[in-house]
């Protein structure tokens, strides 16, 4: 088991606090961290998996409406990295994976399955690219643009969860 699964974690924080320590871990959607701290699931306990747990049930019982837009709230993946519209947590993980290395074609067929794929599912992309490479990534969106609707909301849903999980071992 992972060391990193029991890193002590700030608790008894104030709800402002509370909200600014955690609420970057869910891309541009603090709402998450509010909801554990309102709602009374902010963990007794310092550990980052509780913490994710609690994380994951405010976003599963939250309206889909509002999933979606925690979805939507993704950038594209090597789509804006050159002009720096990512936050500092998404750009590090992108140019983590080489994202702002593409080649001239490797950024044309990640803006072809962009286009593709927000057309079809209404969001963008969404995969934890810690410790992949360029090419993984590409073959699984070329994958997933296979998907149905419903098993692409879910499978984008548990990636958003894997990305919050990395961004909790590093606060």
């Amino acid at each position: 088991m992972s060391t990193q699964r029991f890193k002590q974690l700030p608790t008894g924080l104030e709800r402002d606090a509370f909200v600014s320590h955690f609420g970057a871990a869910y891309e541009h959607s603090p709402w998450i961290a509010e909801t554990v701290f309102e709602t009374g699931l902010a963990p007794r306990h310092d550990r980052i998996a509780i913490m994710h747990e609690a994380m994951i049930a405010a976003v599963e019982a939250a309206p889909r409406e509002r999933q979606l837009a925690l979805l939507r709230a993704h950038p594209d993946l090597a789509g804006r990295l050159a002009v720096g519209a990512l936050t500092a947590h998404s750009k590090t993980e992108q140019a983590g994976a080489g994202l702002d290395e593409c080649t001239g074609e490797e950024f044309k067929r990640f803006s072809q399955f962009n286009d593709a794929y927000k057309a079809k599912f209404g969001f963008p992309f969404i995969m934890a690219v810690k410790d992949r490479t360029r090419a993984e990534i590409l073959t699984a969106f070329e994958r997933r643009l296979g998907n149905d609707a419903a098993s692409e909301f879910r499978t984008a849903l548990d990636e958003v969860h894997k990305i919050a999980l990395f961004r909790l071992r590093e606060l």
